[in-house]
């Protein structure tokens, strides 16, 4: 061996000593917090999954999940900081103009996990506060059994069609980040009165962007005209008549951020979390369990489901879900009326 290459090797070894280090350094001080709370709106039975493989793989770290919707995650959050009250560690939601609102006010931790290196910049705060966990499309679904291929919608447009009418339901932006991600995304592309029109159809109206499915299983109402593609997915999965449908205009895509409180009270729990969310085997498993896209670079998906690649996608720009958020609640509820 050359002495160049001994050096380089040296240099190798010495570095990654230095990280394990680190870790192993990290995960003791973890250890005497004890555990970590995390405020999530990724649904019940995903985010407990995660805990729980977190758990197994940290013993005696405790993973305290509370789970709700987007925007309520976020008010509970901004509600117990203006009180004083320091009581999460980690904060995610579906809706990246959040994290903008809580940067701009300081109240998030700068870190950057090892596992985001390799991440598109849709993923990525370019000033390291926050870091897309994950990511699912807002897509159309319809019931098998009650309403045929043939004459299912095809595409947002058909949505309008006075054939739905009663036949449909909505999850709502004031509730959802996918939702108000959603209804930013197509309303860029058509304009607000595509959802005047899309009113007129008298839809049912749910509040999470994971409800639709249940409803479109059910048959109680058998076109979901948006909703989780990854829940859909799962709903699909498990055995319930659900068809899946991408629509060629464009696809929302969705992606939900991961930060840590700046006042986090276990924030080096908080920062080893953190670490195993982005880590390979926590994308993937995202992928493979849970039915979700994420920016992992070596994440591979499930050969059923289609590529991002392959798809239109119209994502959304966190500032302008942030600077829109009021508008899009506001103008939902006038043609809605809830």
């Amino acid at each position: 061996m050359n002495k160049i290459c001994f050096v380089i090797l040296a240099g190798v070894f010495a570095s990654a000593s230095l990280v394990a280090a680190q870790d192993a350094a990290l995960i003791q001080a973890a250890r005497k917090e004890g555990k970590v709370v995390w405020h999530t709106s990724l649904a019940l039975p995903s985010s407990t999954a995660i805990a729980h493989y977190f758990q197994n793989k940290f013993k005696g770290i405790e993973v305290e999940v509370h789970r709700n919707g987007s925007q309520r995650v976020l008010q509970r959050f901004m509600q117990e900081a203006a009180a004083g009250i320091k009581n999460a560690d980690i904060v995610h939601t579906s809706d990246a103009g959040h994290f903008e609102l809580l940067k701009d006010k300081g109240m998030l931790l700068k870190f950057t996990p090892q596992g985001v290196a390799g991440f598109p910049d849709g993923f990525k705060d370019k000033a390291g506060f926050y870091y897309g966990m994950r990511a699912t499309l807002s897509v159309i679904a319809h019931n098998p059994k009650i309403v045929s291929e043939k004459d299912a919608p095809k595409t947002w447009k058909d949505l309008l069609n006075p054939k739905w009418s009663g036949k449909a339901v909505t999850a709502h932006p004031g509730y959802s980040g996918i939702i108000m991600t959603h209804v930013l995304a197509l309303v860029n592309v058509y304009g607000w009165d595509y959802f005047r029109d899309l009113a007129k159809n008298k839809l049912h109206i749910v509040q999470s962007a994971n409800d639709p499915a249940g409803v479109v299983a059910s048959g109680e109402r058998p076109v979901g005209v948006n909703g989780a593609e990854y829940f859909y997915y799962k709903t699909l999965k498990q055995g319930n008549p659900l068809k899946i449908i991408y629509p060629k205009e464009g696809v929302p895509l969705v992606v939900s951020p991961v930060a840590i409180a700046k006042d986090a009270p276990h924030p080096n729990a908080a920062k080893l979390f953190t670490e195993f969310i982005f880590s390979k085997e926590s994308q993937q498993l995202l992928a493979d369990k849970e039915g979700l896209y994420t920016g992992h670079p070596d994440v591979t998906y499930p050969a059923d489901k289609p590529k991002l690649k392959d798809l239109k996608l119209l994502p959304a720009d966190a500032d302008e879900l942030e600077k829109r958020n009021a508008e899009i609640k506001k103008r939902f509820t006038e043609f809605f009326g809830a």
